[in-house]
């Protein structure tokens, strides 16, 4: 099977103790499952729901600081932003909205508000959603195309440790919503296929991307 991002001839490898498919591309360093595991916006909602974040959490406040800390520069001219995938809570809107900046918000499942991408965005940040994704290069490609020029794009999730026996042992995987995964090479590859400017990466799980 071909990499979903770059085309490139994949590795599969499976995962003994749940018998899952994996297919890892060497060139861009992305990782999929095999199709069939990939779940209906019907099925995600029923794991999500069982999550109990809550907006009054001081831990979970602080975890969106530390990504708002982490883009804090990119923000400074910021006019316009939208949170993509934003999930039931709106804690970065507020944040963003707190800033001055006028923030859209939007969710597949919590706030499906259609009209988001009828306007073009100084920053686009997403956390914690890529790795749900069907096709990540499509909405990708989909976000860098509602920026502004010389906008952001700021997104999180947790890079996978590119090598498929660390990969076993990760915990990540293990969400059953958690379907695609990437690293900040991942992304490069990304900014090279649609002329966006790779702005940097914590080594973790956060990127910033430019749109030129």
């Amino acid at each position: 099977m071909n990499c979903h991002i770059c085309d490139k001839p994949t590795v599969s490898f499976v995962h003994e103790k749940t018998g899952i498919h994996y297919y890892h591309c060497k060139g861009c360093e992305y990782i999929f499952k095999s199709p069939e595991c990939y779940q209906s916006i019907e099925a995600q909602k029923e794991r999500y729901d069982l999550h109990t974040n809550s907006e009054e959490d001081a831990g979970y406040i602080a975890y969106y600081h530390r990504f708002v800390d982490f883009i804090l520069p990119y923000l400074q001219s910021a006019k316009t932003a939208l949170d993509f995938g934003c999930g039931e809570s709106l804690i970065l809107a507020d944040i963003f909205n707190n800033m001055n900046i006028d923030t859209t918000y939007c969710d597949p499942i919590y706030h499906p508000i259609k009209s988001y991408d009828s306007k073009k965005y100084d920053i686009i940040v997403s956390t914690e959603v890529f790795e749900h994704l069907h096709d990540p290069k499509m909405t990708f490609s989909h976000l860098v195309n509602l920026l502004n020029d010389g906008g952001y794009l700021a997104l999180q999730t947790q890079f996978h440790p590119n090598n498929e026996e660390a990969f076993k042992k990760w915990y990540y995987h293990k969400d059953p919503t958690h379907i695609v995964f990437f690293t900040a090479h991942t992304f490069r590859v990304l900014c090279e296929l649609y002329g966006c400017s790779f702005v940097k990466d914590n080594a973790k799980n956060m990127v910033i991307i430019q749109k030129v």
